[in-house]
């Protein structure tokens, strides 16, 4: 078991069960916003575009997880994804969960480099039209910011998981 968990990213088949289920958190978002017409606030943008990144690291290794350099790319994206993913969550359960939510604010505008203004070539999925501080859908008594860091950890220890054991599998820690 834990073999087969170490050597999993060498493999497609986990690649693709990562792929599924960034692609399934994706088109969740978009039903919120446009079936459920709840409008993605600044900080919603950055958990989809974190999400994006988990979603993109997973081709990476689908398509090239046999070759060492990009199969390590394909983790570090993840990793990085998932982790900024967190702490932008974390910001964003934060904000609504201030005891003063005058101060608690966010921009309106998403601040993405200017070699890659996404709200700008794709408004449909990366405008910010929604307010960081309005709860307007829970689950189990949860928001969507606080789901959404609940997934971010996992992606985070499911993939530093898998890096400790491939590791200890190759006796480097």
């Amino acid at each position: 078991m834990i073999r087969n968990i170490a050597n999993s990213p060498e493999y497609s088949g986990a690649w693709k069960l990562l792929f599924i289920s960034a692609l399934g958190l994706e088109l969740a978002a978009l039903y919120f916003q446009y079936v459920l017409d709840l409008q993605p606030c600044i900080m919603c943008i950055y958990q989809r575009t974190a999400v994006f990144g988990i979603l993109f690291s997973s081709l990476v290794g689908i398509f090239l997880s046999q070759m060492l350099i990009f199969r390590l790319i394909a983790l570090l994206g993840w990793g990085v994804s998932s982790v900024w993913g967190a702490l932008i969550a974390y910001e964003h359960v934060d904000i609504q969960t201030a005891s003063n939510p005058f101060f608690a604010t966010c921009e309106i505008v998403p601040n993405f480099p200017s070699w890659a203004p996404l709200h700008e070539w794709i408004p449909q999925v990366f405008a910010a039209t929604g307010d960081c501080g309005d709860i307007d859908w829970r689950f189990m008594d949860l928001s969507m910011p606080q789901w959404m860091l609940i997934l971010f950890v996992a992606y985070s220890a499911v993939m530093a998981a898998v890096v400790i054991l491939r590791l200890a599998l190759l006796r480097k820690i």
